[in-house]
């Protein structure tokens, strides 16, 4: 065994203790008094060891990418890879959802009493529901809103809305929407990474973009579809600022950015990966205006609706702390909230993450491609460290911080042997779906 194979079983094993000492202590506090709000510590889910329709092809899918993802990532033609991609991201989420029943696993999922589905009534007029939107957010306030929908801007239920105003009311639809857009987020990290980093790469990248344990909480999670819109923002934004005519890809990306700020007040933090796309490129000046005017768009037309973003948010924050936010303890979700990340990556993830830290780290010069890959992987975990720290996600940080850990999955392309680790990956994700009922 060489002795990078064995840095990377040790930091893999660092994570597992991790997982651990997390579900130990997660246990003693939850017996004490349960101030965690959470069925199974550090996962919002419960101990169910379950089969169900989904388990077949779910199985069937894992063996047939470990077996064959890595040739066919650097066989198939591009534009068909990521089309292969997509279809096989989508089959591997719905398989997983799938395992709880289709009722259970994809129609009810959105329609909790914490969901957007809960609030697609009250958006009869949506001009004025938008204006009236931030004095419903407190829990003292006439009409509260549900969790979900007053701890994010409107933005997230309006799709819901008008999923239902096009014909595609319900559960179902809403599931299968946010499943399929969701999906897309593999082909949006694999075009960044070659925008950024080079062809070789992105495609090594593909099986582990696919087969994660992420996907367990894709499906069916709206956090799913965030993660879609701000990674294609980025993805537009690796182009414009690669390509000899940024116009179009500029404006999308800026345009795709300001619709981010209003589906997840957290998803700001982006800023950070968009500005490390652009600093990458070699056309930064010239996609500016571009990409400045598509970012007003989206800001502006709820500005003049009457939603206000900041009072938005700072009513969010006093609501936060009127939920379980404010009874989950802080010294422990500030290290758990790590452990359930490490669950969401798996472990071909977090010994990625390690080489790519070596990578920046070592004295002799590596490939330009290999380090601009690892800036953009710093970067959105140092996001995810930003948003740990800041205390508004304690617990159910599994699907919350979903837009940031679907980035980090492309640190396997930095592993020899992907079939051994993805068989790693896919077994994680098997178990965690087959012997938990997860939150989603």
């Amino acid at each position: 065994m060489n002795r990078d194979l064995r840095r990377d079983l040790y930091t893999v094993g660092a994570a597992v203790l991790l997982v651990v000492a997390a579900a130990l202590a997660g246990t003693a506090i939850k017996r004490a008094k349960d101030v965690l709000h959470v069925g199974w510590p550090p996962l919002y889910a419960t101990w169910l060891p379950h089969t169900g329709p989904g388990t077949p092809a779910a199985i069937t899918l894992a063996l047939a990418v470990v077996a064959h993802g890595p040739t066919l990532a650097t066989r198939l033609p591009w534009r068909p890879l990521l089309w292969a991609s997509w279809a096989t991201a989508t089959a591997w989420t719905f398989s997983l959802a799938l395992v709880d029943g289709p009722h259970r696993g994809i129609t009810r999922r959105l329609t909790t009493k914490y969901e957007y589905l809960q609030a697609i009534d009250r958006f009869h007029d949506i001009p004025g529901t938008v204006r009236d939107f931030t004095r419903h957010i407190l829990l003292d306030s006439p009409a509260h809103w549900p969790p979900h929908v007053a701890g994010h801007p409107p933005g997230a239920t309006l799709t819901f809305v008008l999923l239902d105003r096009i014909g595609l009311g319900g559960g179902a639809w809403a599931g299968t929407f946010v499943i399929t857009v969701g999906a897309t987020t593999a082909i949006a990290v694999l075009i960044t990474v070659r925008a950024l980093a080079g062809e070789t790469l992105a495609r090594h990248a593909a099986p582990f973009l696919i087969l994660a344990p992420a996907a367990v909480w894709a499906g069916t999670s709206a956090d799913g579809y965030f993660a879609a819109v701000a990674a294609w923002a980025v993805a537009f934004l690796a182009l414009a600022v690669t390509d000899r005519h940024p116009q179009a890809t500029g404006f999308a990306a800026g345009l795709l950015l300001g619709l981010t700020a209003y589906l997840s007040y957290g998803l700001t933090l982006f800023a950070a990966i968009a500005a490390t796309t652009w600093l990458l490129g070699s056309r930064r000046l010239q996609i500016l205006p571009y990409a400045i005017a598509g970012l007003t768009v989206v800001p502006a037309a709820f500005t003049a609706a009457g939603f206000n973003w900041w009072e938005a948010y700072h009513l969010l924050i006093e609501r936060y702390h009127q939920g379980a936010g404010g009874f989950r303890p802080y010294s422990y979700w500030v290290w758990a909230n790590l452990a359930c990340t490490a669950l969401v990556v798996g472990p071909a993830t977090v010994a990625g993450l390690r080489r790519t830290a070596a990578l920046l780290t070592q004295r002799h010069a590596s490939p330009p491609a290999d380090r601009r890959m690892g800036l953009l992987l710093c970067t959105a975990l140092l996001i995810l460290l930003t948003a740990n720290l800041s205390g508004m996600s304690k617990a159910e940080t599994e699907r919350i911080w979903l837009p940031f850990t679907i980035w980090l999955l492309a640190a396997g392309t930095l592993l020899p042997h992907p079939r051994i680790w993805l068989t790693a990956q896919a077994t994680l994700s098997l178990l965690l779906n087959h012997l938990l009922l997860t939150g989603w």
